[in-house]
């Protein structure tokens, strides 16, 4: 059967002669930013559905993302995107809220799968897991065209989030780096302090070296 398949939807292809018929892919995108939320993306496709670009949203050039964001929404079958918010992530953890917005994003499709593809190696935190039946899948926006698609929801969803902060607090200048550490924002950091939209236990180091 793999051998009809194109490479991106072998995963795919193997859950479904497993016996589940709807199955989606989830990424989240956002780990790593030291301000805004942690978003995950869900998506069920329909069997074999070639995208042109498709690929780990890292990959792809923004202008791309902006194409297939709509692409993928209007070929999906269901498709969602979820967000934890900064003081969660506080009150939690990043894995842990990695989890929850991959969870989130599951179940707020319009239908809801019976298998879930996950990219990456996690899928449990100290305080949140997986529920979904699902497996996890190293390098997964890379080997699965759903977990591709999800992670271009997740990533665009994030970025034009950013953007709408960028307006909110204009001199953190969220546009350019989307929150991530950057020289640019560290500088902005030491000029303005935490907006309320900054993760503080991201800014321990920051907090740190300011008053050492």
């Amino acid at each position: 059967m793999q051998n009809k398949t194109r490479p991106m939807w072998e995963l795919e292809e193997a859950a479904h002669e497993r016996g589940y018929a709807l199955v989606c892919g989830c990424d989240e995108a956002g780990a790593g930013p030291l301000a805004g939320p942690v978003y995950a993306g869900a998506v069920i496709l329909p069997e074999g559905l070639e995208l042109p670009y498709l690929n780990d949203s890292k990959q792809v050039t923004p202008k791309r993302r902006d194409v297939l964001f709509d692409q993928i929404k209007e070929a999906a079958i269901a498709w969602a995107a979820a967000s934890v918010s900064p003081e969660e992530i506080d009150a939690t953890d990043i894995l842990s809220a990695r989890v929850k917005a991959m969870q989130l994003a599951i179940d707020a499709l319009a239908v809801q799968p019976d298998y879930a593809l996950i990219d990456g190696n996690r899928d449990k935190g100290k305080y949140f897991a997986l529920v979904t039946p699902h497996e996890t899948v190293i390098k997964g926006d890379s080997r699965s065209a759903s977990i591709a698609a999800a992670s271009i929801l997740a990533k665009v969803s994030r970025d034009r989030y950013m953007e709408e902060m960028a307006e909110k607090y204009p001199q953190y200048c969220f546009a350019q780096h989307k929150g991530y550490g950057t020289k640019l924002h560290y500088e902005m950091l030491d000029r303005y302090g935490p907006s309320p939209i900054h993760r503080l236990t991201f800014l321990k180091k920051w907090e740190a070296a300011r008053h050492g």
